[in-house]
């Protein structure tokens, strides 16, 4: 396993750098002027341009402005925008919002999500399976912005249950309906994944096998179904994941939170490219973090799975 996972991590260092610098170059490839708008509705001197084009090293070649910027980011120094704001003071505000976020959408996901699968794939046919699959159906073809802004009217503005706009604090309780609404769409896929999974391992051999030794139901389903069933259903999370921390930008727009989906939006109208690519570097790290993650789960899961 321990030589697994070190090859894994050298295999981390060309897919990092090949996806940053694409990352980089197609940010700063988006037509359009950086310092537009920067000095408010004239036009930037061309002497500040010339300063801050030199200041930011955008006059250097591309290949040399990317080395450049990963040698500060591997030192802990993100940079500033161009309006002088450090970028990893803004990120550092805004991620842990779209951790909690993202968590709480998990959380959603794994406790509905695969509750309603595991029943649905065991009990076959009938009421609650059609209940079930149309729900999540229902929830698949609704757009984010539909079910976000019909919660936040009829939980917020109509009943008074929940506030319509998340406070500056967002505190965990703030945030369940927002990551509801955030997992609302994976939560359907996941319950259809679970459920067709658990429905074709029941019929396994070892499943059978497992049944004429005389082992309880419960030992059964959580020990032999349930962990053999939940391999695709844990792929399907560790991507997710990667997905939620992204930051949910239409979400977190209905409900006035502040974090990294807000962020990436205002910084792509603001040309602001360096807060655009930290981020997507920052992002990249984490979809490469959780599949290894993914990977490692498969052995636990799967005892006939081994990477030695």
């Amino acid at each position: 396993m321990g030589r697994y996972v070190l090859r894994r991590l050298l295999q981390f260092i060309p897919v990092f750098l090949g996806t940053t610098f694409l990352i980089y170059t197609l940010v700063w490839a988006v037509p359009g002027d950086p310092f537009a708008g920067k000095c408010g509705d004239r036009q930037c001197p061309q002497d500040f341009v010339d300063a801050m084009t030199v200041k930011y090293g955008l006059d250097d070649p591309l290949i040399l402005q990317y080395f450049g910027y990963l040698g500060k980011v591997f030192t802990g120094d993100f940079g500033q925008t161009f309006n002088g704001n450090s970028i990893g003071e803004l990120i550092g505000n805004a991620y842990p919002i779209t951790v909690r976020l993202a968590l709480i959408a998990l959380l959603i996901q794994i406790v509905i999500g695969v509750t309603a699968g595991v029943l649905t794939g065991l009990r076959g046919k009938g009421f609650l399976d059609n209940l079930v699959l149309v729900s999540t159906l229902f929830l698949i073809s609704l757009p984010v912005f539909v079910t976000g802004s019909i919660l936040q009217i009829v939980l917020g503005n109509e009943w008074g249950i929940i506030e319509p706009t998340v406070s500056s604090e967002a505190t965990w309780g703030e945030l369940i309906v927002p990551g509801f609404v955030v997992g609302s769409i994976s939560m359907a896929y996941i319950t259809r994944l679970t459920r067709t999974s658990i429905a074709e391992n029941r019929r396994a051999d070892f499943v059978r096998t497992a049944i004429a030794k005389g082992q309880p139901t419960r030992r059964v389903v959580g020990v032999h179904l349930l962990r053999n069933s939940a391999i695709p259903v844990i792929t399907f999370l560790g991507t997710d994941l990667g997905s939620l921390m992204g930051g949910a930008i239409v979400t977190e727009g209905v409900f006035n939170i502040h974090g990294i989906g807000g962020l990436i939006f205002r910084s792509i109208a603001d040309k602001e490219g360096f807060m655009v690519t930290t981020i997507v570097v920052l992002l990249v790290l984490v979809y490469l973090i959780m599949s290894l993650i993914v990977d490692l789960l498969y052995a636990v899961l799967d005892p006939r799975i081994r990477y030695d």
